[in-house]
């Protein structure tokens, strides 16, 4: 699977590096660690030796692939992961590739 800028809000993310950019709560500003779950309003990540539960609305998260990276608004992705295609579409169409 190839993720782009575009196709990051559609694709599975359990699996990819991320970093938050930002958050409402600025202590969890700058967490860096592997998507390892996902509900429709948390995604969990696991930082060293702990996992952490974050709300998604709200949040800006860097997705990296590879050497790639996609920031993505926490709007874009507040799904469930298997409703991702159907609901995602609209952010789809307005991310630039």
């Amino acid at each position: 699977m190839d993720y782009d800028n575009k196709n990051i809000v559609l694709n599975e993310l359990i699996g990819l590096k991320v970093l938050v950019l930002s958050c409402i709560d600025k202590n969890q500003k700058g967490i860096r660690g592997v998507v390892i779950d996902e509900t429709k309003n948390l995604i969990k990540i696991k930082s060293g030796k702990d996992v952490l539960s974050l709300i998604k609305k709200n949040t800006k998260f860097r997705f990296y692939y590879g050497k790639q990276h996609f920031d993505v608004e926490g709007k874009e992705i507040n799904f469930r992961s298997d409703e991702r295609i159907e609901k995602g579409l609209k952010y789809y169409k307005r991310r630039n590739i």
